[in-house]
């Protein structure tokens, strides 16, 4: 057991009682399970341009190519029907080898704003290469700000920042940001643009609309930036017309997603003077604001914490702290995209290594392993990498884990939870309904198709798993054009199944190669 991570270990056991007696229901377009099926209707990935947009921007890149583990062999592959759009993954008997993680899409958006804020150029190596950080480059871009590909790696870009904040390149008229649903992108630019000068508007495709931004733009109003979401839904397209800040106070909540913060801690050091911002509630995902000021050291900015990160904490940024470049910068492997290797090697019983993230690293989400620990798994840590396996005379079994600071791989604990013994209670997620999709919506209503009896409360859930842990066959699962789910339920393939993936193309708003990575390391049923 790590001792470095301790302070992200997830809680094992919540001994307080329940807060709410009965499932939970918000009156969005989604329904239960009718007679085991799903009448949910939240919104799938239909898009046909979308869909051949997002092919054509795969295929010039080499994805859906074979790919193979770092152990040399190719394992299985699967069949994609082009004209249902389907992808079938086949029953998986193990999954053993190495495989390395693409970079980390939290860090590779950071990367890139940091370096256009800065001063000097910087190199970002292993960025990944997606959807969301697709939207970033292009922004910058549209911005004016010099980024210069790598012509023989794909994953390098050398940006040259500008010294200061980002201002529009036609200061007479209004720049559009088309950002798709990449909330790394949009939350952090909306941020950074109101500190320079020009009119933008930033715009996303329908569930970005969806999306809350209003304790971001309310962050933003109380430093002076002029700057407007949609009133009746405190969601983007986002307006700003900037003309500089001069620092100032902000108290916003954090209990919604801690990006707000992130996004003004970022575009603070660019103002004029001193900025101070207040969590005034909670602050959820804690993790990630600590990975997003440790990035801004490294950038040579420092950032002053008073109070507590699980109370409720001040960040003082002085007006002396200045961004510059560190000249290059590594990005960190994704540790959300490890939790589906891990979680399949605990599954099957099988080793699996995931380099790139380890006991070193700066994600909260490798605490997954420790979830996967508690199940009955064996990991061992090293400081670039995790490996896990399962005894087979050791049956997993059912945990109740507090996940708010992991609520990313806490959706890979849901399938996990379908072979362990007892149920399984995954708390502290309400996140899930505001993220790609409602995700506690499409987990009830997937895990359910699969087997499994879910009961769905306002911010937690308790899978029962199905009886002798033997989940359904040939399941079509919904992707709800959110990548997580298409990754994720991609797993039930470990319990001898053929498992059907809608629209398995949403994978590549994160993770591109993720099926051919899957097959490399899997053996047949």
């Amino acid at each position: 057991m790590r001792t470095v991570f301790r302070q992200l270990a997830i809680a094992a056991v919540l001994s307080a009682p329940c807060l709410y007696t009965s499932a939970f229901t918000i009156p969005q377009k989604t329904q239960l399970m009718q007679n085991g099926r799903s009448s949910i209707v939240l919104e799938a990935s239909k898009n046909k341009e979308k869909i051949a947009s997002r092919s054509k921007w795969a295929e010039v890149r080499g994805y859906g190519e074979d790919a193979a583990s770092e152990d040399g062999a190719i394992g299985m592959s699967f069949a994609k029907d082009e004209e249902k759009n389907q992808l079938t993954v086949t029953p998986i008997k193990s999954l053993d080898g190495t495989v390395t993680l693409p970079g980390s899409k939290s860090l590779s958006n950071r990367c890139l704003l940091l370096a256009a804020l800065s001063d000097g150029n910087t190199r970002v190596e292993n960025l990944l290469e997606s959807d969301d950080i697709r939207y970033m480059l292009e922004a910058l871009d549209t911005l004016k700000v010099p980024v210069e590909r790598d012509a023989d790696d794909k994953t390098a870009v050398t940006v040259t920042g500008q010294a200061g904040p980002i201002d529009s390149p036609t200061p007479e008229e209004s720049l559009e940001l088309f950002l798709g649903n990449a909330g790394t992108a949009m939350r952090p630019l909306a941020a950074a643009l109101c500190m320079g000068k020009g009119k933008f508007v930033l715009d996303g495709v329908p569930r970005m609309r969806e999306r809350p931004i209003a304790d971001l733009i309310d962050g933003l109003k109380q430093l002076g930036a002029d700057v407007s979401c949609v009133e009746e839904t405190g969601c983007p397209p986002v307006t700003i017309n900037a003309n500089g800040l001069n620092g100032g106070t902000a108290s916003i909540s954090g209990k919604m997603s801690s990006q707000f913060l992130s996004s003004l801690l970022m575009a603070s050091p660019v103002v004029d003077g001193d900025v101070t911002i207040a969590i005034k509630d909670e602050l959820i995902s804690a993790p990630y604001v600590s990975l997003t000021i440790g990035l801004m050291k490294k950038f040579g900015v420092n950032v002053k914490i008073e109070g507590d990160m699980d109370g409720t904490p001040s960040f003082i940024i002085g007006s002396d702290e200045k961004y510059t470049s560190p000249e290059s910068i590594l990005v960190e492997g994704d540790a959300s995209s490890a939790s589906y290797f891990l979680a399949g090697a605990a599954i099957t019983g099988g080793t699996v290594t995931v380099r790139g993230c380890g006991s070193e690293s700066v994600q909260g989400d490798v605490a997954f392993a420790d979830v996967m620990e508690q199940m009955g798994a064996t990991v061992t840590w090293a400081p670039e990498s995790i490996t896990v396996t399962r005894d087979p005379n050791t049956r997993l079994k059912g945990v109740d884990v507090d996940c708010g600071k992991i609520p990313d791989a806490a959706m890979t604990l849901a399938v996990a939870a379908l072979f362990a013994e007892g149920p399984t209670t995954i708390r502290n997620v309400y996140s899930w309904r505001l993220k790609e999709t409602e995700r506690m919506k499409a987990i009830v209503a997937e895990c359910t198709k699969l087997g499994a009896t879910v009961e769905e409360f306002e911010d937690y859930c308790i899978i029962h798993p199905p009886a002798d842990n033997k989940v359904n066959d040939n399941v079509v699962i919904e992707t709800y054009d959110d990548h997580r789910m298409a990754m994720t339920f991609s797993l039930a393939a470990c319990g001898g199944v053929n498992v059907i993936i809608d629209d398995p193309g949403c994978t590549a708003k994160t993770f591109p190669t993720y099926f051919e990575m899957l097959g490399s390391i899997a053996s047949a049923n």
